[in-house]
């Protein structure tokens, strides 16, 4: 293959690593911190060593260059917003009296401030804090955070290189901030930003820097001209700026597609390129412009969001060819680590089998440390990993485990009819408002309570075995009476009974599903300090026995009001697990979906008259570039129809959505036939409701009025004051009164009074519509 010569600069680096510790260190001084518990000093210093302990095991394992600048006490973005100065103005007055208090003012929010919008990172499940900018925005530069890291690996005497996130992809993901007109285009402070960026570079440069990483993944999207353009002015404008560290430009999740050409020719020392679902693409139009002669390329061959084991003689043949492309390939992931849970070796509950398969982010730093040897010194270097390699490979793709004959046979014979309601919504509406007889404006939560201390201890005790089974089944049921007690005084019309007994909304149905497994210790970090541990989408999935029927139905025995079943929909049971790569996501979708609709049958034949499905994640399983939407649109509706569609007319099926641009995907939510749908709106003003009235949407909706992930309880005023706005998009008998989303992250107390300023409000607006 490639001889030590040709490739004897090969190096192996990564962009970015898991920032949690391996026992979720920072999650538990951030939120003590917030408690009041843990100083500002103790909570630095366990930042202070989860990096160090971060950069020694990337070098110890043969990382030659490490990251730094993508630790973060809550968001990456957030971070640079502060980089470039562009706080909001609500918060200046926190951040000026105590920087990290108004950092997480942003993020949280306070009583008296709200935070900023909070959104899905590109197609992944990370959320971001949405940056707000406007006309009279002023950016100036604070490098301390950047400095001060890259300061600490180089005292270390490590090759350290400072990633930020680009300047284009920053404004790219911008909003207007509120007040600022709708159709003002933050790309437009392009020209201001970049002097702020250049001082940064130079800052870094002076403290040690030789190379710096712009990340710039909103490229790998369908760009305009105008944004192209942006594009090769800002590595125009930043490449020929004297005082600097060398420039690595990365993009990810992705092919580049028109703006290979323009980074190609941008006077920056380096790309960096993700290889592995775009790689036929990205070497293609590599190929196309003659390659990148003079610069350094960063090959993303490993990849940086699943976890099944990397090729490694397939990647080893993608860097061959790379070889002949550029004057230097190094070895990485696809993208940062950030989206694996840190080590396979943890799970000792997994099948050993099944563990040779997995590559969390330690074994996929080894398989980049291997890749970058075997490039440099030639396969025979690395024989003994291509063994183990290829024997995994192996395993897996002939492993009984990974296919069920009945459960495909079964997908197979799906006709077009099982995924149709037997009547058009019209006609169900009419027999739903007369089976279950709710109010105007009905309010309802969207399912999850807060998770009490005492129901984690009691969670704590079964594993430990210091409670039988039957004592926690005890702890259950007196969750769920108080939980339906509070709901019925505090007024609300439609009830959920809280779920207590599920540890996750998608690792709940997956441990109870066959063909998945779950982790112990896989955790990723979804937003701030919310951390999540998706279960392994191994094989075939069936449902062998009833999920939720038991709980639901003794909740409902409770109350004479409905208590809606709460199921994961097909969709987010795909994304937020991490899914076989081996057939296609609409096989897979269509074998979930026929397991949760034995389940919505067994609901219904229980006595369950309203079923909710969720889908969250259906605007963040998009594809990135809009050739590829239909075709994925076309499986992730069908899913969730085919998972719907058995009941009769009068039973009414919601789905919830949140922390999405909903606009891009109204069709598909139509498309979706459910009766009503959630979603959330309280951060973004409600713009969701004038999203789907402009689209002509015909069923009734729920856009939040109380934001859930802020602290912040809403008053009465808040809460009526968004209904009354929604009211302007959604006529009121087809408008919903909810929160944005679940509540098993807040506390009691703020629950309490929140969802009671939320019924307060809805009976409000009720009054005020009944007396016009």
């Amino acid at each position: 293959m490639t001889t030590k010569t040709a490739a004897a600069a090969a190096q192996a680096t990564v962009y970015g690593y898991p920032r949690q510790g391996e026992n979720r260190e920072l999650k538990k001084a951030i939120e003590g911190y917030w408690k009041g518990r843990v100083t500002a000093e103790a909570l630095s210093t366990t930042a202070c060593e989860l990096r160090r302990s971060n950069r020694q095991e990337l070098t110890a394992a043969g990382v030659h260059e490490v990251p730094t600048g993508d630790f973060s006490y809550y968001d990456h973005v957030l971070d640079t917003t502060v980089m470039v100065g562009a706080v909001p103005e609500r918060h200046r007055a926190a951040v000026a009296a105590d920087a990290l208090d108004g950092y997480f003012a942003m993020a949280r929010g306070t009583q008296d401030v709200a935070p900023l919008e909070m959104t899905k990172w590109f197609d992944t499940n990370y959320h971001y804090l949405v940056p707000e900018l406007g006309p009279d925005t002023v950016f100036t530069a604070d490098s301390a955070k950047q400095v001060a890291e890259l300061k600490e690996a180089l005292a270390e005497g490590l090759t350290a290189r400072p990633v930020l996130v680009g300047p284009v992809t920053y404004l790219l993901l911008s909003k207007p901030a509120p007040g600022v007109a709708a159709d003002f285009d933050p790309l437009t402070l392009l020209d201001r930003l970049l002097p702020v960026y250049a001082e940064v570079l130079a800052d870094l440069r002076a403290a040690g820097a030789e190379w710096a990483q712009l990340d710039e993944p909103a490229l790998v999207q369908d760009r305009t001209p105008a944004e192209l353009n942006a594009a090769e002015r800002a590595y125009r404008d930043l490449g020929t700026a004297t005082d600097r560290p060398k420039l690595l430009v990365a993009s990810y999740f992705g092919r580049l597609g028109d703006a290979l050409p323009v980074l190609a020719k941008a006077p920056v020392e380096g790309l960096a390129l993700d290889f592995t679902d775009a790689a036929a693409a990205n070497l293609d139009a590599l190929a196309a412009v003659g390659g990148l002669s003079g610069k350094r390329l960063v090959a993303g061959v490993v990849n940086g969001r699943n976890i099944w084991v990397n090729d490694l003689e397939k990647s080893l043949a993608t860097l061959g060819t790379l070889l002949g492309l550029a004057d230097r390939v190094d070895v990485a992931a696809s993208c940062s680590l950030l989206h694996v849970p840190l080590d396979a070796a943890l799970e000792k509950d997994v099948d050993p089998q099944i563990l040779t398969w997995l590559a969390f982010a330690r074994q996929k730093t080894a398989e980049i440390v291997a890749l970058a040897k075997g490039l440099a010194q030639g396969t025979d270097a690395i024989t003994a990993e291509l063994t183990v390699n290829q024997a995994a490979l192996s395993s897996r793709a002939t492993s009984p485990i990974t296919r069920d004959p009945a459960v495909r046979a079964r997908a197979e014979a799906v006709t077009d009819a099982d995924s149709r309601r037997s009547q058009p919504y019209a006609d169900r509406a009419a027999a739903q408002r007369t089976h279950l007889g709710l109010p105007l404006l009905p309010t309802t939560t969207i399912g999850s309570f807060p998770q009490t201390t005492e129901l984690r201890t009691a969670r704590a005790d079964l594993r430990a075995g210091r409670i039988d089974t039957a004592g926690y089944e005890e702890r259950i049921k007196t969750e769920i009476r108080d939980v339906i007690s509070f709901q019925e005084k505090t007024g609300i019309d439609v009830l959920v009974h809280g779920e207590p007994e599920r540890n996750d909304m998608v690792q709940y149905f997956a441990e109870q599903l066959t063909g998945y497994l779950a982790t112990q210790h896989g955790w990723v970090q979804s937003y701030g300090t919310r951390y999540v541990r998706p279960p392994v989408l191994a094989g075939d999935i069936s449902r062998p026995e009833p999920m939720t029927v038991r709980w639901t139905s003794y909740a409902q025995s409770l109350s004479d009001r409905p208590v809606k079943g709460m199921l994961t929909g097909p969709v987010t049971m795909l994304a937020w697990s991490f899914v076989r790569d081996d057939q296609p996501l609409g096989d897979t979708a269509r074998q979930v979906a026929l397991a949760l609709r034995d389940e919505v049958g067994d609901l219904e034949a229980n006595g369950t008259s309203v079923i909710q499905v969720d889908e969250p994640a259906l605007r963040e399983t998009l594809p990135l570039r809009a050739a590829d939407h239909s075709a994925y649109l076309d499986w992730a509706t069908e899913a969730f129809r085919l998972s719907t569609a058995g009941v009769r007319p009068e039973t009414q099926i919601h789905t919830h959505m949140c922390y999405a641009e909903f606009g891009d995907i109204v069709q598909a939510i139509d498309d979706l036939d459910a009766d009503v749908i959630s979603l959330e709106a309280a951060r973004s003003h409600m713009q969701v409701a004038y999203e789907l009235a402009a689209h002509g949407y015909p069923r009734e909706a729920g856009p939040g009025v109380y934001d859930i992930h802020s602290p912040r309880i809403p008053s009465q005023e808040e809460a009526a004051t968004l209904l009354r706005t929604g009211l302007k998009a959604i006529p009121a008998e087809r408008l919903w009164v909810n929160p944005d989303c679940g509540l098993k992250t807040r506390a009691w107390p703020e629950t309490r009074t929140s969802l009671e300023n939320l019924v307060a409000a809805a009976r409000t607006v009720r009054a005020e519509l009944d007396s016009d």
